[in-house]
Formats: structure tokens, sequence, C-alpha cells
């Protein structure tokens, strides 16, 4: 967005004189802000940034790895609803399990049994997150639902670096505007692949190998829950409180900047 858009735009948002809704806004900006912070363990452990551990992909793995994000998200819009009506909905510690496991799974063979796990996580972290949008009393097979799930994953991930310049969810919600599921995936997929590699990279250095692949899943697990309450959670207080979702984006947008701001900075690394 260029700069002479913003004031326009504001302009036309109505204010926010409800103290709940301040309230609530302030709940779901700090559940984003650690959210956020997911990841740093992670990247301790297996040392340098995510860019570095992106450039230990093997060079054939990053070029299929576009096509694998966009068929494996394609395939999980399907099978994350249609296994919901086969097992019930568990909840989050559940759904973090299974993604653990899978993740160890896939650990055990490097980067080959990563990249075949890979697909399954998309499913279950789909599936996830629908279960979120039933909670904040969204029909998960409602097309428009789907699609705001789906906008969940043009998030940074847990691993970015968290600078305060991409809100990645907010961002999202006001420039992804796809008019189908099929070309939303087209425009989420490239962002979650490059996600997904930082996950492939760890996962395929053979320190690390089962354990690498559980811890980096139930990161994943709980930051993409996370997002969902914030992203639901935000269009449940838009319809309850009927206020536009821009205007509450704006706020909730605010309020993360001001609570990074206040946040002491991390220490830098060591190299």
């Amino acid at each position: 967005m260029t700069a002479p858009d913003v004031p326009s735009r504001q302009a036309v948002l109505p204010p926010i004189n409800d103290p709940t809704v301040h309230v609530e806004i302030d709940r779901l900006a700090r559940r984003y802000v650690d959210a956020g912070g997911l990841g740093m363990d992670i990247l301790s452990a297996i040392g340098g940034s995510a860019e570095m551990v992106l450039d230990r992909l093997p060079d054939f793995a990053r070029k299929r790895l576009d096509g694998l994000t966009l068929s494996a998200l394609t395939r999980a819009v399907g099978a994350a609803g249609r296994s919901r009506r086969v097992v019930r909905d568990r909840g989050d510690w559940f759904n973090r399990l299974a993604s653990t496991v899978s993740g160890a799974a896939g650990g055990l063979g490097g980067l080959p049994g990563a990249m075949i796990e890979m697909p399954v996580t998309i499913t279950m972290l789909l599936r996830g997150i629908l279960e979120i949008a039933a909670e904040h009393g969204f029909d998960p097979d409602d097309e428009e639902t789907r699609m705001d799930a789906l906008r969940i994953f043009a998030a940074a991930g847990p691993m970015a670096s968290d600078d305060g310049t991409d809100l990645g969810l907010l961002a999202a919600k006001l420039s992804i505007t796809g008019q189908t599921v099929q070309g939303l995936i087209a425009r989420v997929a490239p962002r979650l692949s490059a996600v997904l590699g930082q996950k492939l990279a760890a996962q395929a250095t053979p320190v690390f190998g089962a354990l690498a692949g559980a811890s980096i899943n139930y990161t994943f697990a709980r930051y993409y829950q996370e997002l969902a309450r914030v992203q639901f959670g935000l269009l449940r207080l838009s319809r309850e409180s009927g206020l536009p979702r821009e205007a509450l984006v704006e706020a909730l947008k605010l309020r993360i900047e001001e609570l990074r701001d206040k946040r002491p900075a991390r220490p830098a690394r060591k190299s």
C-alpha cells in the first residue's frame, strides 16, 4: 500500500468507542505478539537465522518445494474437512501431539522423510485452524471460513525475524482477496513454501533427526493455532460489535506495534 492511500483509508474507518472492544483488541494483540516468539528456541538450537537455515536446503528440494506446497495445500483443504467428519474435534493439545508425532516420523527419514511428511503436516495444521473457527461460531464447511483459514498461512511463520515490519496475518487479511479457494491457495502457497523450507532444512540437519521434526512441528502447530485464535477472534468481534473488520484490524495493528515497542530487545546472537 502506498503512503497516499493510508489517510484516505483511515478517514472512512469508524472510531472505536466501546471500551470492551478495546479490551478484546488488547487481548488479541498480546496473543499475536506472544505467538511471534515461538520459533526462537528452535533457531537458537539450530544456530543462525532462518535465512541461514534455508540456505542449507539442497537445490533439488528448493526447486520442488513450491509445487509440493501448492499440491499439498490444495489436497489439505478437502482432507481437513473430511477428517473432521470422521474423527471429532479433540482440541489444541491433541492436534499439537499429532503434529509432533508426524514430525518425529518424518525426521527419522531425514530430508526425504520430511518431504513425504509435509502434506500430512499441512493437513493437520489446517484441521486445527478449522476447529478453532468452529469454536468461534464459524462453519468450517463454509467457503469463506476456509478462505479465512487459508489466509493464516500467509503469515511469516514462527521462525521468521520478528522486526515488526511484517504483520503477516494482518497484511494478508487486507491484501489477499482471492475470489475462490483455489485462487487464494495460489496466492498463499509461495509464502507457506518459504516457511516450510525452513522447516525442511532444519529437519534435514543430521544431528537432530526425529527430535528436530517433533519440536519444529509442535512449534508450528502452536503458532498457527495462536494466529487462528487472533484471526477468528477478530472476525467474531466484528460480527458481535457491528464494526467493520478493517477498523478492528487497524486498531489491532496499532496495539501490536505499541506492545512490540515496549518489549525488551533480544540479546544479539553470538556468531
